[in-house]
């Protein structure tokens, strides 16, 4: 992510030399000479990320914290200071400064500052992207990173083509949310979205779930009932969980996909329908191939193109953004305005391994905001598994 950084410093060697070594790691900066011009600076939202030297010409760099206490999304603010200062600078800590680094600047130091500040910087641009636009079911399950942007690329093509699509991926990071952004984003997105949990079905009633019967097709059928798949007609089916699909079940379900027909249970019609399929596992379904739990020739019907959501762990860098979408939500659902997270609990966010991974993150972030009376959620406001 890409950042602006305020470099407030009287001595000019000083802001070139650390402007040089700021634009050789890939970022833009902005100098001050003083207190006065970067308030300008700062009026004008230039600024992502400040370095603050404590003594300038015109003031005490410190106050500029109090000055900007009232900005909802204020910069943060890295403090230059100098051997004498340390006490100062813990003070300033806790009124809102960001770090504090001691001249003469080690450059590695400065770096870990700025890339921990930027997490908080991407929180809140997604935030304000957020502001007065319309954002579909994607944003729960992307982020910046290749493998996310790349997974974005391939559903949208599979979207467009009415492909089949297979999604993979642990418990947690977004199956059915990514199921129903390619239904918004194909041209079945007027159309219906139908879905079920062949898990959560029995295997005996699956059938008649996903084609109908028609009366007296057995006991207690007294008139024809139309399934799933009549149902998702010109829109899309999802079949989560379809490693739990019963072999005798898959076979019937493979006959309906290629011929987009099936006959309801108990019926003699043959019922033509026009649906897209996709199916969801958090299985791993090669190995089920291997072992005859899974027919082969429904693995390659259904992977028509191939979608493996990582684990948010493998991902971390995209948890700032998460933060900013859920904390949005939250706050839209929840009638909260909390605009911002303390470094300390960005932190603790981004050490955590996530085994329940994207899920885990929400409800985390919709716990601590429950617990949250300020503007600014902070560590003690995230459940004890987050604490020191």
């Amino acid at each position: 992510m890409s950042a602006t950084i305020l470099v407030v410093d009287d001595e000019e060697n000083a802001r070139k030399h650390i402007r040089d070594f700021l634009n050789g790691e890939g970022y833009e900066v902005i100098s001050a000479a003083n207190l006065e011009e970067a308030r300008s600076q700062i009026r004008q939202d230039n600024a992502d990320i400040i370095l603050l030297d404590v003594q300038l010409p015109d003031g005490y760099g410190p106050d500029l914290l109090e000055e900007t206490s009232h900005i909802e999304a204020r910069p943060p603010i890295i403090l230059i200071t100098a051997h004498g200062d340390i006490d100062m600078a813990v003070e300033a800590m806790k009124n809102g400064a960001h770090d504090f680094l001691q001249k003469p600047i080690q450059f590695n130091r400065l770096e870990q500052s700025i890339q921990r500040a930027q997490k908080i910087v991407a929180m809140r641009r997604e935030l304000n992207h957020l502001r007065g636009q319309q954002r579909n079911e994607l944003n729960f399950i992307v982020g910046k990173t290749p493998v996310m942007r790349a997974l974005v690329q391939h559903a949208q093509r599979a979207a467009q083509a009415s492909a089949s699509v297979l999604i993979t991926g642990e418990t947690g990071t977004g199956k059915e949310v990514l199921a129903r952004a390619i239904h918004q984003l194909g041209p079945r997105a007027s159309k219906s979205f139908v879905g079920i949990n062949c898990a959560a079905i029995q295997s005996t009633v699956l059938e008649s779930e996903l084609f109908g019967y028609e009366a007296g097709a057995f006991t207690g059928a007294q008139k024809r009932k139309h399934g799933l798949m009549e149902v998702a007609d010109s829109g899309i089916l999802f079949l989560d969980e379809i490693s739990s699909m019963p072999v005798d079940m898959q076979a019937k379900l493979l006959r309906a996909i290629e011929e987009q027909a099936f006959r309801r249970v108990g019926g003699t019609n043959l019922i033509k329908v026009d649906v897209q399929i996709l199916a969801a596992s958090n299985r791993d379904l090669p190995t089920m191939l291997r072992e005859g739990n899974f027919r082969e020739d429904l693995y390659y019907r259904l992977k028509v193109v191939d979608l493996d959501i990582p684990p948010l762990r493998d991902h971390k860098e995209d948890i700032p953004a998460l933060v900013g979408l859920f904390v949005k939500h939250n706050n839209q659902r929840m009638g909260l305005n909390i605009s911002d997270i303390s470094e300390r609990a960005m932190q603790a966010l981004m050490q955590h391994n996530w085994p329940g991974n994207i899920r885990e993150l929400r409800n985390v972030i919709e716990r601590a905001m429950l617990f949250c009376d300020e503007a600014t959620i902070d560590l003690p406001h995230l459940s004890p598994e987050f604490q020191p």
